[in-house]
């Protein structure tokens, strides 16, 4: 079962348009300069009434979120791990009980992949802002894209490891 290593980098923030400024320059490494490859990334916001939804995502098609087909990859499986009512809020499970299962493999696969510390801290980090992005991507783009999220209030980086073929196979069984 070969691992893919990846980063999770949690960036909290008090306003949710800063969330958004550093999602798209995240992406313009991505679209524009070609600095990065592959990643996941999703921008959540915690509204008054304590709720989590998912306001915008992008997924790399080469990953899993090709295979689910509605765009789910590890950035919104690790949202999902740690504030599993987002997926409600934001359409992910409407449809067949098929999607909701695929998004739970998916989830499941991206909490596996951290370390039950390395959750519960990210969890706690996500908790402390009124919006979060959360960016997975290859290791070696550390830098570009926690420069890319300028507008932070805090940065961490986490482990993440995942197996990229078992995620493939558990979405379409489910």
């Amino acid at each position: 079962m070969p691992l893919d290593t990846f980063f999770a980098y949690l960036g909290t923030y008090s306003d949710l348009d800063d969330a958004l400024a550093d999602y798209a320059a995240v992406k313009t490494l991505h679209t524009e300069l070609d600095l990065i490859d592959a990643y996941d990334a999703a921008v959540i916001e915690r509204r008054d009434d304590g709720k989590v939804r998912i306001v915008k995502k992008h997924e790399t098609p080469t990953r899993a979120g090709g295979v689910l087909g509605g765009g789910v990859g590890l950035a919104t499986g690790l949202v999902i791990a740690l504030f599993p009512a987002a997926a409600i809020g934001t359409g992910l499970l409407a449809g067949t009980t098929a999607a909701g299962a695929a998004l739970g493999a998916v989830a499941g696969h991206a909490a596996a992949g951290m370390s039950r510390k390395d959750l519960k801290e990210a969890g706690e980090q996500l908790d402390e802002g009124t919006a979060a992005l959360v960016v997975v991507g290859a290791s070696d783009m550390a830098s570009k894209i926690e420069s890319a999220m300028a507008k932070a209030e805090k940065v961490e980086t986490k482990q993440l490891e995942a197996d990229q073929d078992a995620i493939e196979a558990d979405a379409r069984e489910a």
